[in-house]
């Protein structure tokens, strides 16, 4: 009993010490907060307000017809220009698609010679780029196919594709990208706060403190984690409610206790790798290029951003021994698809395993670091 004495104390004395710290409470509230609000209503969703030209050397009703069919929100009105200025329009940056429809198009078209429209993008605009170039070209084909079934007999297709997409049905990228930054500051900020908790307690000569009372190593690592780890949830779930749920209108589907827990077994595991890297540093800069080295492997490579099954298998391998890697699947099979602990018991029991290998190796780490100063 007098061990989690000492412990709940020690953490105590970590929550004053960060309460008093103005920059890291600015940061830990604009993390839950506006960035996430930005980050998720930022992505690029669908095309807004794309600058398009028509180069219409046909002027038949099926060029009017295609020219017609770009209009607002996702497209300005398309301007008519000359070919001749065409090029000079695209190098001084005036439109990101200009759209050049050849002489006696439609005639061609209904004869069936499958004529070429020439799309010219310019990629220097990359979201709306990518984008729009599959939009441009599924509305130029819609428009080709209404106008030839409407001068030929109809015939029906033997299939119709009826898509449904689950979990997401208006494919929002809100609903994606507010989750997924939660996520990356839920990692990002436990690993800041105990790095910096350590680093903070040599800077200051406090750590000489602890060395003569009557502590060990344990209590000391273990107070850190569970007083830094406390915020992150605190902070993490208030954010989920009021932003996510409130502010950004994401359904949760799933228990947010369940996701709690998974969220403090995925905290068990990043805390410790704070301490490991504030034993590694010797300063606060020293701990900010090592945060640049594991958090972007954390974020990009966990399967948040870009599908797993995506990457060569060696990535996908390696990351299994990411803690963000069985958080991230955990937090969308819970949060997006409702799922319950029967379905994710596999990830919890990773988290808790990669966490006790990370509390290990950062505990003896930490005691190492301690005999040096004794």
């Amino acid at each position: 009993m007098h061990i989690l004495f000492n412990i709940f104390h020690l953490g105590i004395k970590e929550l004053r010490s960060l309460g008093r710290d103005t920059i890291m409470l600015v940061m830990i509230l604009f993390s839950f907060t506006g960035q996430i609000y930005l980050t998720a209503t930022s992505l690029p969703e669908s095309l807004n307000k794309a600058p398009i030209a028509i180069v219409d050397e046909d002027h038949s009703p099926l060029s009017a017809r295609i020219i017609n069919a770009f209009y607002p929100p996702h497209f300005l009105t398309p301007a008519l220009i000359e070919p001749y200025a065409m090029d000079p329009s695209m190098d001084v940056g005036l439109y990101t698609f200009v759209l050049d429809i050849p002489p006696d198009f439609q005639r061609d078209v209904l004869a069936g010679r499958q004529p070429a429209i020439q799309l010219n993008v310019d990629a220097t605009r990359m979201s709306q780029a990518f984008i729009g170039n599959n939009y441009v070209q599924n509305i130029v084909n819609g428009e080709v196919a209404a106008f030839v079934q409407g001068h030929r007999a109809s015939t029906a297709l033997p299939v119709d594709l009826e898509v449904r997409a689950r979990f997401n049905p208006n494919l929002s990228s809100v609903w994606f990208g507010s989750v997924m930054e939660l996520i990356n500051s839920i990692t990002m900020l436990s690993i800041i706060l105990t790095g910096a908790a350590l680093i903070r307690e040599r800077e200051h000569g406090t750590i000489e403190h602890l060395l003569v009372m009557p502590l060990t190593p344990l209590a000391i690592m273990t107070a850190k984690v569970w007083a830094m780890g406390l915020v992150v949830v605190v902070v993490a779930t208030a954010s989920l409610f009021i932003v996510v749920q409130g502010m950004l209108a994401v359904p949760i589907e799933g228990s947010i206790g369940l996701f709690v827990w998974g969220m403090a077994l995925h905290l068990f595991a990043t805390t410790s790798m704070g301490i490991f890297l504030g034993t590694v540093a010797r300063s606060m800069p020293q701990l900010g290029l090592l945060m640049i080295v594991v958090l972007l492997p954390l974020q990009m490579l966990s399967g948040g951003y870009t599908p797993r099954e995506s990457m060569p298998v060696l990535v996908q391998n390696l990351m299994l021994a990411a803690p963000s890697t069985h958080f991230v699947a955990l937090a969308q099979s819970i949060l997006y698809r409702g799922a319950g602990l029967d379905i994710v018991w596999p990830q919890f029991l990773a988290l808790f395993a990669i966490g006790l290998v990370f509390f290990l190796l950062a505990l003896s780490r930490f005691r190492n670091m301690l005999g040096t100063l004794a």
